[in-house]
C-alpha cells in the first residue's frame, strides 16, 4: 500500500489472501518509509527480514522517492496489486475503487476540498502505474467510514440549498484508522463489532475523534476539511467563523493567506510559539516553559470536551480508545484528558498508563465503567485487505 503525502511517502508490503484475512494471517513483508521528500537530506528507511536499512541523501520529489521505495521493496516479489490512501472522496465515493481515468478525474474534482492531499495521492497513483505498469491500482478513501454520519451530525446551519447544491457538509478524515480501532477494540473483547460503542481518539499532528455505534461512525470532529475540531499539530481546530472574517478585514489577508495561517502556523505551533511537535513540548512544559504548558492544556481540553459530547451522542461508551502517534505514546497527555472525569465512568490506571507506550494495552482500572484502551492503528493493514477484496469482487466489511 501507498500513502503519499506532501513531504513524506510510507508504504508496506503484504502477502494476503482471504483465507490469510479470515485467520488474521496477513503478512508483512517489508516497510519503507521516506522523509523530507523535495530536499538533500531526505531519509528513506526500509525494513524487512527483521533488518533496517536507512540512508540520507537527495530526493527531489514524490516521482524519485516512489522510485527509490519500489526499487527496494521489489526484491521481495512481483507486486500484483496497490492500494492507494485517498483523503477525501466527497459523497462520490463509499467504497474502495479500481482506478481508471475516471476515478481519477471524479477525484480531481474533489482537489478543493483536500489541496493539500488529494494531488499528492493521484500523483503517487500515476507515477506508481508507470512505475509498476502490471499492478492493479485501488483507492481507498480516508472518508469513506464517515458516510453513515446521519444528518444532524454532517449537515452544517446554512441554507440547505449550499448542500443540495454543492455539497458542503461535514465529511470527517482518519475514517481508515477510526475503523481499524472499531474492528481491534472488537476483536480484543472477542464479539462482533456491533456489540459495542466505542470513542476512538486519533492524536498525532493531525487529530480527530470518532464515535462509533456497532462498528459504524455516527460523529466525527474534522469536517469539510481536516481544519474543523481538534487543537491539531499546525491546524486551529474549532474557531468562530466571524473571528476569522474579522482577522481578515483587520489584516487585509487573502483567503489563501488566512487558510495557511490557520493551516500551517496555528494549533499546538501557533499557541506555544515553540514546535507542533508535543514530544517538545512535554519537554519544554517539564522546563517551566508556560507558553508549552499552555498550549498543551489547550489540546487536552478540547480532547476531553469531544469525549464528553461523544459520550452523550452515543448514550454512553463501552470504551475510549487512543491511537496515532501521540495518543499511542504520550502518556501524559492520556492522563491529563481522562483527569477528573471520574463521573463520567472514566478512571485510569495510572501505572498501567504510563507502561503503555506504542504498544496494546488497556490503561483503565478493572472497575472502571468505561474502559480505556491504548490501540496502534494499523491503516495499512485495511487497505491491503480492502484492496484484496475490490480486486476479487468481494463484499467490504460492514
Amino acid at each position: 500500500m501507498l500513502n503519499c503525502g506532501s513531504s513524506s511517502l510510507k508504504s508496506q508490503v503484504f502477502e494476503t489472501s482471504p483465507e490469510q484475512i479470515a485467520t488474521d494471517q496477513d503478512r508483512v513483508l517489508a516497510k519503507a518509509v521516506v522523509e523530507r521528500i523535495g530536499s538533500r537530506d531526505a531519509i528513506i528507511s526500509i525494513t524487512a527480514d527483521g533488518r533496517r536499512s536507512r540512508d540520507t541523501g537527495p530526493v527531489a520529489n514524490m516521482d524519485a522517492a516512489l522510485k527509490s521505495v519500489i526499487e527496494g521493496i521489489s526484491a521481495f516479489g512481483p507486486i500484483e496489486a496497490v492500494g492507494h490512501r485517498v483523503v477525501h472522496g466527497g459523497e462520490s465515493f463509499q467504497e474502495p475503487v479500481e482506478f481508471n481515468e475516471d476515478v481519477v478525474e471524479r477525484i480531481e474534482d474533489l482537489y478543493d476540498l483536500a489541496p493539500l492531499h488529494n494531488p499528492h495521492n493521484v500523483r503517487g497513483y500515476r507515477t506508481s502505474r508507470t512505475l509498476l505498469p502490471d499492478a492493479r491500482h485501488v483507492a481507498v478513501f480516508d472518508t469513506a467510514f464517515h458516510q453513515t454520519l446521519p444528518q444532524e451530525a454532517y449537515l452544517y446551519g446554512i441554507p440547505y440549498s449550499y448542500y443540495a447544491q454543492d455539497h458542503y457538509r461535514r465529511y470527517g478524515f482518519h475514517g481508515v484508522s477510526h475503523r481499524y480501532i472499531a474492528w481491534r477494540f472488537a476483536q480484543i473483547q472477542d464479539k462482533p463489532k456491533d456489540q459495542f460503542k466505542v470513542i476512538s481518539c486519533h492524536l498525532g499532528n493531525g487529530s480527530s475523534m470518532c464515535a462509533i455505534k456497532h462498528g459504524h461512525s455516527i460523529d466525527t470532529s474534522m469536517g469539510f476539511t481536516p481544519l474543523e475540531g481538534l487543537v491539531m499539530g499546525t491546524r486551529c481546530g474549532d474557531i468562530d467563523a466571524s473571528l476569522i472574517l474579522h482577522m481578515m478585514a483587520m489584516s487585509n489577508e487573502s483567503p489563501s493567506e488566512m487558510e495557511a495561517l490557520l493551516t500551517r502556523k496555528s494549533g499546538l505551533y501557533g499557541l506555544s510559539g515553540l514546535s507542533a511537535d508535543m514530544r517538545l513540548l512535554l519537554d519544554f512544559r517539564g522546563k517551566g516553559d508556560t507558553r508549552a504548558a499552555m498550549a498543551i492544556d489547550v489540546f487536552c481540553y478540547r480532547v476531553k470536551k469531544y469525549i464528553g459530547s461523544y459520550l452523550a451522542a452515543l448514550n454512553g461508551a463501552d470504551a475510549i480508545v487512543f491511537t496515532g502517534g501521540v495518543g499511542e505514546n504520550a502518556a501524559a497527555i492520556r492522563a491529563q484528558i481522562c483527569a477528573e472525569m471520574e463521573g463520567l465512568g472514566i478512571r485510569i490506571d495510572h501505572a498501567a498508563n504510563d507502561a503503555a507506550a506504542g504498544k496494546e494495552a488497556r490503561i483503565s482500572v478493572a472497575d472502571s465503567p468505561v474502559q480505556v484502551w491504548v490501540i496502534p492503528t494499523n491503516e495499512e493493514l485495511l487497505i491491503a485487505r480492502d484492496t484484496l477484496r475490490c480486486l476479487l469482487g468481494l463484499p467490504q466489511p460492514d
